[in-house]
């Protein structure tokens, strides 16, 4: 590892810690399978009387990084196998969703966001289990014609996993256990709630002790710790497309390091490099299948990193950021919502500790973007 960019990044985290930021973090950067760097600071759960250090070890609410390393994932695994396409109608696997039916929507509308369906809706409200979700979710109308506008939409991820709960036959947490963690041998990731048995489901069973806390809950002022964070996503029983998913550091630089070879595993290679192209060419985003691209609103890397760079983050305070060309990769995971939800230290601190791996592994890039009509 450059000496540089361990100290720059060290000292970003450690600011950001030392400023109250933030509460704690984890992060490693890599080259292909070579990790060349990895940084632990801060802390796991500021509780008073159940204070605990961040670690290397530490399983972190992922909350939206679901959406690429689980479910897209999951999705894309289907394709290369033959079980469902990418331009099959959403109908042919959701029957009972009219507005995808009506609408012709598309898998390729739902992972490239571009469906029509609204960004959220807030079901937890009114339901409790995931069939009322479900439920809900196949009443919600489009708000838009399906391939007309970019709309990051939680609905669109949580009816992918009802597209790959029919294709499959099984729950998506099931799928993701046979079809991504255990190929790749991530141990350590799995849907909660964590501490439970998990037998024959993709439930991981960790100690709490080893899991960041999240946000304070307005009743008792506890965090929570090891129940997902996102309310649909709890509403469901832990599992949905959106959210849920809990890793851990080492395991997902280990998926950013079979991201970006050229072997198969769960997706063809070639499959996966079709998932970081432009999908939403003449919109206003810029979309792969699942992925964010270089210069989408969402974007978290800035204009040092290349375009050929894909990135996904999570409202906890995580995110992965991948670039196949090079290979190098970036996993940084924060519990920021444990401090309360405004996310303006966290996005900075991730475009600083981009900006500093882009420049000690990627050089300088000046990258300018069309205009847009």
């Amino acid at each position: 590892m450059p000496a540089h960019l361990g100290r720059q990044v060290g000292e970003l985290l450690e600011a950001a810690v030392g400023s109250r930021q933030i509460p704690g973090a984890v992060a490693a950067a890599g080259r292909g399978r070579e990790v060349l760097g990895r940084w632990v600071t801060g802390w796991a759960d500021t509780t008073p009387g159940a204070m605990r250090p961040m670690e290397e070890a530490t399983v972190f609410d992922l909350a939206s990084l679901t959406k690429v390393v689980a479910t897209t994932t999951v999705t894309l695994a289907l394709a290369g196998a033959g079980t469902l396409g990418l331009d099959d109608p959403v109908a042919d696997h959701l029957p009972a969703f009219p507005a995808c039916r009506d609408g012709g929507v598309t898998v390729r509308h739902l992972l490239t966001h571009t469906s029509g369906l609204p960004a959220t809706a807030e079901f937890y409200r009114t339901c409790h289990t995931r069939e009322e979700v479900v439920g809900a979710l196949f009443r919600s109308p489009l708000e838009a014609a399906p391939g007309t506008q970019v709309t990051y939409s939680d609905l669109g991820f949580m009816a992918l996993a009802e597209v790959t709960r029919a294709a499959a036959g099984a729950p998506l947490d099931v799928s993701v256990r046979r079809l991504v963690t255990g190929p790749l041998g991530l141990a350590s990731t799995g849907f909660g709630p964590l501490g439970q048995p998990s037998a024959g489901s993709g439930k991981l069973s960790v100690p709490l002790t080893r899991v960041a806390a999240t946000e304070r809950r307005s009743g008792d002022g506890l965090p929570w710790v090891g129940t997902v964070h996102d309310e649909n996503a709890r509403a469901c029983g832990g599992v949905a497309g959106h959210a849920g998913l809990f890793s851990t550091l080492a395991d997902l630089a280990r998926f950013a390091q079979w991201w970006v070879s050229d072997r198969d595993g769960p997706v063809p290679a070639s499959l996966r490099r079709t998932a970081e192209t432009d999908q939403t060419p003449g919109l206003a985003g810029r979309r792969g299948l699942g992925w964010v691209r270089t210069g989408d609103r969402f974007d978290i890397l800035g204009p040092s990193w290349p375009p050929t760079a894909v990135s996904h983050s999570g409202f906890t305070g995580t995110s992965l950021a991948v670039e196949p060309a090079s290979g190098v990769w970036v996993v940084l995971l924060t519990n920021a919502v444990h401090f309360g939800r405004d996310r303006t230290a966290v996005k900075a601190l991730r475009r600083d500790v981009h900006t500093a791996v882009a420049g000690a592994l990627l050089g300088p890039r000046p990258r300018i973007f069309p205009e847009r009509t």
